[in-house]
């Protein structure tokens, strides 16, 4: 309560308009701004194979992921949230996505959370995923998640009402533990759909007014596309080209900033080699 919470902290010295924002746009469904970025696909394919060579299987997932937590650590204004009308730094850098068991019509959906340092390589990351792939991905498996969820739905329809109603007023407050916070996938940094793995194009996806969730990210399938190579030459050639959604609150930054962590974004995502590095340290929100 009054500002206090366990998964962020209230951020004090703030410009006038990010705080009265909050205020003016009370929901996040009336502070989403999205946009698509388009990613040149030469520096990951050339990395990806020359990985391969080596015996490692890396995926245009491991390098979004790795590239969007390095961003996240760096850019630290990314992981702010909204709640109550008071900006937080959050403490943690998190991510979560849904995993299908099967890539059948009724095949069940699970949820998968995870929390990073910031610092990792791509190649610790990639194996924080894969495990995590691996373990979910079987007809049988249940996760904490699962059971949350689980839990939530054993009673009468007016019940889960009553239930969800006061989840959301403890997480107004603060007041929610923070082991239910650990678990649901609406109070993280980002929220990761990989559309391209059922061949389909990017989403523009909402971001959830429960929780504490500030980006939605989407990727879509690759797609060849005519491009000018050289302007002066004004030659023109064919790229192959990864496409993202990204759907983010406004009141987390300004433009400004969120421009140049996209522009920090793409520059990670086409020299995907720069993630072999680990960072030497997370920036810290000082604010």
């Amino acid at each position: 309560m009054f500002g206090l919470r366990s998964d962020g902290k209230k951020i004090k010295n703030i410009d006038p308009i990010m705080k009265l924002s909050p205020h003016i746009m009370p929901h996040r469904n009336d502070a989403m701004v999205m946009s698509v970025y388009d990613i040149d696909c030469t520096g990951m394919d050339e990395y990806i194979f020359k990985r391969r060579k080596d015996g490692v299987r890396v995926n245009y997932m491991d390098v979004t992921v790795t590239a969007m937590m390095r961003v996240m650590a760096s850019r630290p204004r990314l992981n702010r949230f909204i709640m109550n009308g008071r900006v937080f730094r959050r403490n943690d850098i998190q991510l979560a996505f849904t995993i299908k068991k099967a890539l059948k019509d009724g095949a069940d959906e699970t949820t998968v959370k995870f929390t990073f340092k910031g610092t990792e390589t791509l190649d610790d990351i990639k194996a924080m995923i894969d495990k995590e792939v691996i373990a979910n991905s079987k007809v049988s498996a249940v996760n904490d998640t699962d059971k949350l969820a689980k839990f939530f739905t054993i009673v009468p329809n007016f019940m889960i009402k009553f239930m969800v109603g006061t989840v959301k007023f403890l997480d107004k407050h603060g007041m929610l533990p923070r082991a239910i916070l650990n678990l649901s996938p609406f109070h993280t940094s980002v929220f990761l759909t990989n559309m391209k793995s059922i061949k389909m194009n990017y989403v523009l996806h909402h971001i959830y007014n429960f929780g504490t969730t500030s980006m939605f990210m989407s990727m879509g399938k690759e797609k060849y596309v005519p491009i000018v190579l050289d302007p002066e030459a004004k030659t023109i050639g064919v790229k192959k080209i990864f496409q993202l959604g990204c759907t983010i609150d406004e009141r987390i930054c300004d433009g400004l900033y969120f421009g140049n962590s996209i522009r920090e974004f793409q520059r990670l995502m086409e020299n995907p080699s720069i993630l072999d590095t680990p960072l030497e340290a997370k920036v810290e929100d000082l604010r």
